[in-house]
């Protein structure tokens, strides 16, 4: 049976995954881990990524690693891509958090070949 996790743990778990952070039990918190307390008990820390040691190639390069990651799936540059396959590109930027680096949808915008009203029209429509 697998263990239950702290209800803080699991509420903070996506966001700790989404900063490609890790959790770490309070025993084996470092000094410059953040401790996550409940009701004055350690029940976690969250362990930053360093910047040097960011295995994920995608964060490590940021908007423009992930536009070289859809272009090569796209099959081409993003600017010769139909209107159908910008909008495909643009969701999938989107479902692998492009959006959230400062500027990206400049970045985007740019490489796209398209306006920044564009990026944005884009993604409300699949909203």
């Amino acid at each position: 049976m697998p263990e239950q996790l702290h209800p803080l743990v699991e509420a903070i778990t996506p966001l700790v995954e989404r900063l490609n952070a890790e959790l770490v039990a309070p025993t084996d918190a470092r000094a410059d881990d953040i401790p996550l307390v409940w009701d004055g008990k350690p029940v976690a820390a969250v362990r930053l990524p360093s910047p040097a040691a960011d295995s994920n190639p995608a964060a490590a390069t940021g908007v423009q690693g992930l536009l070289a990651e859809v272009a090569g799936e796209l099959g081409g540059p993003l600017d010769q891509l139909s209107r159908s396959d910008k909008q495909q590109a643009v969701l999938m930027l989107e479902a692998r958090g492009a959006f959230e680096f400062r500027k990206s949808a400049e970045i985007v915008a740019e490489a796209l070949g398209v306006t920044r009203f564009t990026v944005y029209n884009y993604l409300n429509r699949a909203r």
